[in-house]
């Protein structure tokens, strides 16, 4: 009998005995005498030759497992993985297949492989672009030797045949292999700090946070001017004389608005309960629009002084419903020269003023609009009545 047959018969004997041949096991033939002698066994002794075959096979699979020390993983643990992927070798053994060392071989490569991909990464990276990274570390060791300096992205892109955006990507990710502990001393002696601790500061905006939420809210109690001339004077950066020239009123109106309006926003941010907006201080300037009713030839002429918004707009829609019922059956002409401003409900006002005119068969037409008033009455379906 030659020797590899006799190696072969001691291993179907006993396939936990080392058969040696130039002074390595022949795995080969031990696993191919335990995959026959399994067959014929009952479960406890099939487990029985699974542990020799297992422990007859441990230094082979401690032998891949050194070749991937120094990577970043302590070789206790690289060991264990790699023998966890020889039991799945040996479970999953098909002698039919060919030989069990170079089934062994891919299924611990691989296993090991599977372990550095999954878990040693720090931080979670894509499976695409870990493949990559490895690969760019290597054409990297390759690239460095042959020119005798760092390779660029460029230079390792047309190694790989990848894209540089790939190659850039998969560089920038690596640093997430193996991440600094925030917790890392940063110095020597009694005066080290840890890494942690060097990072970020203090946020000087977070006092403002509640003060800014708490103004927000307050901005939503003003009237509809009232805000539009804060958000374009503080957030636009518009000076007062640009505010009056928009809305057609003078600066020194806008500065008396401003100021009414801030310090009632001082006033409640003080206070637990906001105060009711007053509006503008005083009887008369609480009503200061006026509109006044003459007949001139053929015509009765409504003259409207002042801004017209929510506070003021009853006292319109009485003074133009006066004009109506003095006209008869002349036309009324609505003069808004006087008014600096109109909001929605000075807009209501005229719509209702139009209709009351309609019904009454009378001719209602507004003239000598301001620009911005004109501006609001081209948007709101009025601009019919203006006058050519």
């Amino acid at each position: 009998m030659s020797d590899h047959g006799a190696l072969q018969s001691q291993a179907a004997q006993r396939p936990g005995a080392p058969t040696v041949d130039d002074g390595l096991e022949d795995l080969d033939a031990a696993a191919l005498a335990y995959s026959e002698r399994s067959l014929q066994s009952d479960p406890a002794e099939r487990a029985a030759l699974r542990e020799d075959l297992t422990r007859l096979c441990l230094p082979f699979a401690g032998r891949l497992a050194r070749r991937y020390r120094g990577r970043g993983e302590t070789f206790e643990d690289i060991e264990q993985v790699a023998r966890l992927g020889l039991v799945k070798a040996i479970d999953r053994y098909d002698p039919e297949r060919g030989s069990f060392t170079a089934y062994a071989v891919i299924t611990i490569s691989g296993e090991i492989k599977r372990h550095f991909r999954d878990k040693t990464w720090g931080v979670h990276v894509p499976r695409r672009v870990q493949d990559l990274s490895l690969e760019v570390g290597h054409a990297t060791m390759v690239l460095t030797s042959i020119l005798s300096r760092t390779p660029t992205a460029a230079e390792i892109a047309e190694r790989l045949g990848a894209p540089v955006a790939a190659v850039l990507e998969a560089q920038e990710s690596s640093a997430g292999y193996s991440p600094s502990s925030l917790n890392a001393p940063v110095g020597g002696g009694d005066g080290a700090v840890e890494f942690g601790e060097l990072l970020g500061g203090l946020d000087s905006e977070l006092e403002l946070v509640d003060d800014k939420v708490t103004v927000g809210d307050l901005l939503l109690r003003l009237p509809p001017r009232e805000r539009r001339m804060l958000a374009m004077r503080f957030y636009g950066n518009r000076t007062q004389a640009e505010i009056a020239t928009e809305l057609g009123i003078s600066q020194m109106h806008v500065s008396r608005l401003l100021s009414r309006a801030l310090s009632w926003l001082r006033e409640a941010m003080l206070s637990d309960t906001p105060p009711r907006w007053e509006g503008p201080e005083g009887r008369f300037e609480r009503h200061p629009m006026v509109v006044e009713a003459v007949r001139e030839d053929d015509v009765v002429v409504a003259r409207v002084r002042g801004e017209v918004d929510r506070d003021t707009a009853e006292r319109m829609r009485i003074g133009l419903r006066h004009a109506i019922g003095l006209a008869g059956n002349d036309p009324v002409v609505v003069d808004l020269s006087g008014v600096p401003l109109l909001d929605a409900a000075g807009v209501a006002v005229l719509i209702d003023a139009a209709s009351a005119a309609a019904v009454a068969e009378i001719s209602l037409t507004l003239t000598r609009a301001q620009p911005y008033v004109a501006s609001i009455l081209s948007v709101t379906g009025l601009a019919r009545l203006l006058a050519k």
